[in-house]
């Protein structure tokens, strides 16, 4: 599978569904900020981390391509269901970027300053790329032996 971006998917959500996915991020971020309170902004930042909207952006993944297959005429739970796993395994991978990112900021922040933060967002995307390329790799490899 190729990785692209599809810009006609917005217009496939309702005003509601944005809406939601800006609550849920609101939701977690007040928490977290809650949560820094209490034990400390390392803990805190580990529940800031927590992808906010990816729960609904799954479900409401999975709605929309079980709806356009039924607008084909197709039995369309499969199809979403499998969307949905793809996105979470994305999201998965993006994630062990995170901790790249994270990492690299917690030990370079004293002595790089604001210069820490692009190194970071760099390494985060070496990572997530890798991370991708691997996983994409790997069921190959698998594979090869039968």
């Amino acid at each position: 599978m190729m990785v692209h971006a599809k810009l006609a998917a917005l217009g496939q959500s309702r005003w509601y569904e944005y809406l939601l996915r800006f609550a849920l991020g609101g939701v977690v971020t007040v928490v977290a900020g809650v949560i820094a309170d209490h034990w400390g902004p390392e803990v805190g930042g580990l529940f800031l981390a927590f992808p906010a909207i990816f729960c609904a952006s799954a479900t409401l993944i999975e709605k929309h391509e079980r709806q356009r297959k039924t607008r084909q005429g197709l039995k369309g739970e499969r199809r979403g269901a499998d969307a949905a796993a793809l996105d979470a395994s994305g999201a998965a991978l993006g994630g062990i970027g995170m901790m790249a990112f994270a990492l690299a900021v917690w030990l370079w922040a004293a002595e790089l300053g604001p210069w820490v933060l692009p190194l970071a967002a760099l390494i985060w995307l070496i990572v997530a790329v890798t991370a991708w390329r691997l996983q994409r790799l790997l069921p190959r490899l698998g594979s090869s032996g039968q």
